[in-house]
C-alpha cells in the first residue's frame, strides 16, 4: 500500500489490475485548443486570485515522499478534498462550477483546466505589472472519478496549514514558520524557490480567506511584482507583535499601520538565509528576475505529479 501509483512499480512482477488506493487516473484522450480555453478563463468574471488559489491548491497536495496527491486527476472537484477547510469550498465550489462548464464545452479535462485557469491569471499579473514572460503549459492530466477515490486514504493528504497561502487551521505546538519547512521539503522546493513562492502568492493576493491582509506588503495587489520583498526589507518599518502569529507594519515617521504579517511573512527578514534571498528579490534590477523565478517554480510544482509519465 506505500508504494502508491503504479507507475512506480519496477521489475517483472507488476501486477496488472489498478486498485483504488494507487490513486487511479485515467488517461487523458482528446485534444484541445488551449488558446480557446484561456480566452474562456479570461472572459469569465472570476478574478485572479481566484483562478491562482485554485489551481495551488489543486497541486498543492502532492508529496514527493510517496507520489500521491497533486493536480492530475481533479480530485479537488471530489470528496473530500471538496470540502477542506484549506480550500475554502464556498469559493471553490463557485470556480470550479465556470471552470468546469468551460471543460465540457472545449474537450478539455477539468484537470487541464484548472492548471490553465491558474496560468491565465498569472500572466494576467505578470502583464499588469509590466512584464511579458509567458507561463508554459503542459497538456495531457486526466480527471478521476469518485469510485476511483479512495476518500479515508485521502484524508490524510488534507493541509491543516499552508504558508503560500498564509494559513494554519489552527494553533500547534510547531511554529508556522517550522510547519512551512515542512511543506516545502514535500514538495521538493530549495530555499530559494520557497522564497520566490512566499513572495509572489502575497502580492496576487492568494491567501487564504482567513488571511487576506496579511503579509500582502503591496498597493497593487493582482500584478506580480518584487514589493513583498521591497518593503519587508525597508528600514522605514519597524515590526510589532500583536499576537502569536500576527504583527503591526508600522512607518517609523507617521507612527501609522502600513500592513500586516506572520510569523511565516517575516521570517523572510529576520533568518539570515532567507534574507539574504528576500534581498536578492528586492533589489530594483531584479523584478524580471524576480517574475521568471516565479514562473519557474510555479511551473515546477503544477507539473510536479506528472514527473513519473513525463
Amino acid at each position: 500500500r506505500d508504494l502508491g501509483s503504479k507507475k512506480n512499480y519496477i521489475g517483472p512482477w507488476v501486477p496488472k489490475e489498478e486498485l483504488i488506493w494507487q490513486d487511479p487516473v485515467p488517461a487523458a484522450k482528446k485534444k484541445f485548443n488551449v488558446e480557446k480555453v484561456k480566452k474562456m478563463i479570461a472572459a469569465t468574471s472570476l478574478s485572479t486570485s481566484d483562478l491562482i488559489a485554485t489551481a495551488w491548491d489543486s497541486a498543492r497536495t502532492f508529496r514527493r515522499t510517496d507520489k500521491r496527491g497533486g493536480a492530475n486527476g481533479a480530485r479537488i472537484r471530489l470528496a473530500p478534498q471538496k470540502d477542506w477547510e484549506g480550500n475554502e469550498p464556498t469559493r471553490l465550489n463557485k470556480v470550479l462550477k465556470a471552470l468546469e462548464g468551460i471543460a465540457k464545452k472545449t474537450g478539455a479535462t477539468v484537470a487541464d483546466t484548472i492548471i490553465l485557469a491558474g496560468n491565465t491569471g498569472l500572466e494576467k499579473a505578470i502583464k499588469k505589472a509590466g512584464s511579458k514572460v509567458k507561463v508554459p503549459f503542459s497538456p495531457g492530466r486526466g480527471d478521476a472519478s469518485q469510485d476511483q477515490t479512495d476518500q479515508d486514504s485521502f484524508k490524510v493528504l488534507e493541509p491543516i496549514h499552508d504558508a503560500f497561502r498564509n494559513w494554519v487551521k489552527t494553533e500547534y505546538s510547531v511554529m508556522p514558520e517550522e510547519l512551512m519547512l515542512d511543506r516545502a521539503s514535500l514538495m521538493d522546493l530549495s530555499a530559494k524557490e520557497m522564497t520566490c513562492l512566499i513572495g509572489g502568492m502575497r502580492v496576487l493576493g492568494a491567501n487564504h480567506g482567513s488571511a487576506k491582509n496579511k503579509g500582502v506588503f503591496t498597493d497593487k495587489v493582482g500584478s506580480l511584482t518584487n514589493d513583498f520583498f521591497v518593503n519587508l526589507t525597508d528600514m522605514k518599518y519597524i515590526w510589532k507583535p500583536t499576537g502569536k502569529n500576527s504583527y503591526d507594519i508600522i512607518d517609523r515617521k507617521t507612527n501609522k499601520v502600513k500592513f500586516t504579517a506572520s510569523r511565516v511573512d517575516l521570517v523572510f527578514g529576520s533568518n539570515s538565509v532567507l534574507r539574504s534571498y528576500a534581498e536578492v528579490y528586492a533589489q530594483d534590477d531584479n523584478k524580471e528576475k524576480f517574475v521568471k523565478d516565479f514562473v519557474e517554480v510555479w511551473t515546477k510544482i503544477m507539473n510536479a505529479d506528472r514527473s513519473l509519465t513525463n
